[in-house]
């Protein structure tokens, strides 16, 4: 691994300081940027630690009934604590399903939105959009755990549990840059450009950091699952994974992971005619088919589709009976 400096900062502007200089990553837990440095995936000459700042590690709820997640809030915590499982029980649920207990313990929420894609040819090195390259080798090679949906021309899945939770919860992270300026983006945008960005998967510039994630409160409560689909019965990435969420109002959400390069929400018509209660089960196999009617499965993926199907036919059955 090649040598580089160690920043703690105390404060935003501190921390935003360090993040301006070339070649600066942000450092949460470490679990991702440490193996993607040793990998010589990234080059960073300076690490800037951000779980000292001021809230980083706090979960707070606010007065009009939403909840600040600070950026460096441990995926362990937001598994365990009390509100969260009460109040967000999806989030909770995808966040107990991250990697294994030490995996867990080490990282952060908003490292986990920005981990880097497991694909084993960006891994290795291999030439493809995120090395350099043009296009992706999965479209004629090995695609057993590529996309299926919103691919082009990079093919690979993003791997976090948490960000599938967070879009069915219509999260929305705060981002601040050097400037002192400061932006909020849904974190359905936040993966925008994944599959076409060549240089990393979220629409955050150099020298930017997500300073804190907001649930809102419309989002609190109601019934909410998260089901995952892994090759391994435990500790694995998604084959493909479900974020269902029916809120107070009688909304319904439908968010799939696994599945492409970013989260992907289910088409709004087949969410309202879930919502609408009451299906049997042709009408469940009909939405069914209709929300993955724009899947494109690569030569290997192709039973994706069939377990997506059966994830959202699960989740349809019990949210229209509520």
């Amino acid at each position: 691994m090649a040598r580089f400096s160690y920043h703690r900062p105390e404060t935003p502007d501190a921390a935003l300081a360090s993040l301006a200089a070339d070649h600066a990553v942000a450092l949460g837990g470490g679990t991702d940027v440490l193996l993607t440095m040793r990998e010589q995936l990234i080059r960073a000459e300076h690490l800037v630690d951000l779980r000292g700042l001021p809230g980083a590690r706090d979960i707070s709820a606010r007065d009009d009934g939403s909840v600040r997640l600070g950026g460096a809030v441990r995926i362990a915590d937001l598994a365990s604590h009390p509100m969260i499982r009460e109040r967000f029980a999806a989030l909770a649920e995808a966040a107990h399903s991250v990697g294994t207990p030490a995996l867990r313990n080490m990282g952060t929420i908003a490292g986990n939105l920005c981990q880097r894609p497991r694909c084993w040819y960006f891994r290795r090195r291999t030439a493809c959009l995120k090395n350099g390259a043009g296009g992706c080798p999965a479209v004629e090679g090995e695609s057993q755990y590529h996309a299926i949906l919103d691919a082009g021309p990079c093919h690979a899945v993003h791997p976090s549990d948490p960000a599938v939770a967070l879009v069915a919860l219509e999260a929305t992270a705060e981002i601040v840059a050097g400037t002192g300026s400061r932006r909020r983006v849904p974190i359905a945008e936040l993966h925008r450009d994944a599959a076409s960005n060549p240089l990393g998967e979220t629409v955050l510039a150099h020298g930017e950091m997500i300073d804190a994630i907001e649930l809102p409160a419309s989002s609190a409560g109601g019934t909410q699952r998260y089901a995952k689909l892994m090759q391994r019965g435990a500790w694995d990435f998604a084959l493909v994974s479900l974020a269902a969420t029916r809120r107070a109002d009688g909304q319904v959400r439908l968010v799939l992971g696994g599945v492409g390069p970013r989260p992907h929400r289910v088409n709004l018509s087949v969410e309202e005619d879930v919502a609408s209660g009451a299906l049997d089960e042709e009408s469940v196999d009909a939405l069914a088919e209709r929300a993955l009617h724009d899947a494109k499965p690569l030569s290997k993926n192709r039973y994706k589709v069939r377990l997506a199907a059966t994830l959202l036919k699960d989740a349809m059955r019990e949210l229209s009976r509520l």
